[in-house]
């Protein structure tokens, strides 16, 4: 299914944009995107992806606390709906994706299996 840019829906958590604003700033990526994707693997059989990326190709572009998103095609069908968050724990700390695509999820939370 193909999404059109105004459809694909994907948003951060306050604390989440805090965190990814801070990184770039760090890291000197001011001009840059997160990019949401997913790749094969993990312990679900999927698993996320971020990175701080430019837009290529056919990119979906999504604007969410001041950052900007970049989610390519293939990706979009897998985590349109999705929130990314940042959950601190005595685990560990680091971003969550919050996916209503994932009918199963690893403990860890960084890969899921879609429905």
């Amino acid at each position: 299914m193909l999404h059109s840019p105004s459809t694909l829906q994907i948003t951060l958590t306050d604390k989440a944009a805090v965190k990814v604003k801070a990184a770039m700033e760090k890291q000197g990526k001011q001009g840059a995107g997160l990019r949401l994707s997913v790749l094969g693997g993990g312990c679900s059989g999927f698993q996320y992806g971020l990175a701080f990326d430019q837009k290529k190709g056919d990119d979906h572009i999504i604007q969410s606390q001041g950052v900007t998103l970049l989610v390519d095609e293939q990706s979009a069908h897998y985590v349109d709906g999705s929130e990314i968050d940042y959950v601190e724990s005595v685990m560990g700390e680091g971003f969550m994706v919050n996916n209503p695509n994932a009918v199963e999820t690893c403990g860890c939370g960084h890969s899921f299996r879609p429905k």
